[in-house]
C-alpha cells in the first residue's frame, strides 16, 4: 500500500535524503519521526516542519541503540512504518602502512549493525500492525562499488543481499520490506558532493521516490531511472565498463 496516513521513523531525518524524505512524506500525511546524531541540525529541522517529532541519537553507541526502539514503541505506538536511512560514506586508502580501520569499522557499526540491532528491535512490534513496512537504504554503490569507499560500498552490498532475505522470511506477515537504492545524489553525504556536476539533485530524486512510495503496489526495489545504470550493470554484461566509469 502507499505510504500515506501512516506514522514513520526516518534515522537520519536531519539532513540529506533522509530530510527531504521526511519532508515529503510529512507532505502526504503522515505523521513523521525523526532521528539526528547532531542536536543543532535536528532541531533545525524540527523548527522548520512542525508537527515533527525528533530523537538525538548516536547509531554506533551500543546503549543508545538498544534503548531507543523500546521507548519509541512505548511513545508511539501507532508506528507502522520504519525507514533504516542512517549511513556514512568516508575514503580509505589500503595502500597506506599501516591501514587505519577506524574508517571502516565506523561505517560498519553505522551502515550494517545499527540497521540489524534496529530492525531486530522494531519488528516485532510491526507485525502486530495491520498495515507495516521496513524500508532499508542500500546504494547503486552496492552494485558497482566505488574504489575509493570500499567498505561504505561493501556495506551497501550488504544491506542489499540481508533486505533480500528479511523479504523472503516476513512475506507472510504484514510487513512489506522494501529497498531504496539511491545513486550519486547531490547532498553532503561526502564533503564538496552537493556541488558534483554528476549528482542527481536531490528534488529530482526525492520527487521520483516520491511517486514511487504513492502507488498502491510499491516494488520490492524503489529505483529511481539514473541508477540503472548500476543496478542492470552485472545483468547487461556492463559491470566492468560500468566499474571503469565509477573509478576509472
Amino acid at each position: 500500500m502507499a505510504l500515506t496516513h501512516r506514522t514513520i521513523l526516518i534515522t537520519g531525518g536531519n539532513s540529506g535524503i533522509g530530510q527531504a524524505l521526511a519532508r515529503d512524506l510529512q507532505a502526504k500525511g503522515n505523521r513523521i519521526i525523526i532521528t539526528g546524531r547532531k542536536p543543532d541540525s535536528l532541531q533545525a529541522v524540527l523548527d522548520e516542519n512542525p508537527g515533527m517529532v525528533g530523537y538525538v541519537l548516536d547509531v554506533t553507541d551500543r546503549d543508545a541503540l538498544a534503548a531507543f526502539p523500546p521507548m519509541v514503541v512505548a511513545e508511539h505506538p501507532e508506528l507502522d512504518t520504519v525507514i533504516l536511512n542512517a549511513g556514512i560514506m568516508e575514503s580509505e586508502d589500503y595502500t597506506a602502512d599501516p591501514v587505519d580501520l577506524d574508517v571502516a569499522e565506523r561505517t560498519i557499526a553505522t551502515n550494517l549493525t545499527a540497521p540489524v540491532h534496529l530492525a531486530a528491535a522494531f519488528l516485532p512490534h510491526l507485525q502486530t500492525r495491520p498495515t507495516a513496512a521496513l524500508l532499508t537504504v542500500s546504494s547503486g554503490l552496492a552494485f558497482v562499488p566505488k574504489a575509493a569507499n570500499p567498505v561504505y560500498s561493501a556495506t551497501k552490498a550488504a544491506i542489499h543481499s540481508w533486505t533480500q532475505s528479511l523479504r523472503h522470511q516476513l512475506r507472510n506477515t504484514s510487513v512489506a520490506v522494501h529497498e531504496i537504492a539511491p545513486p550519486l545524489v547531490a547532498t553532503e553525504l561526502t564533503p564538496g558532493q552537493s556541488q558534483q556536476t554528476a549528482a542527481m539533485p536531490l528534488e529530482d530524486f526525492t520527487a521520483e521516490v516520491m511517486d514511487i512510495l504513492s502507488r498502491e503496489d510499491i516494488p520490492d526495489e524503489i529505483l529511481v531511472s539514473r541508477v540503472a545504470f548500476q543496478r542492470k550493470a552485472e545483468a547487461e554484461g556492463r559491470h566492468a565498463a560500468a566499474f571503469e566509469a565509477i573509478n576509472g
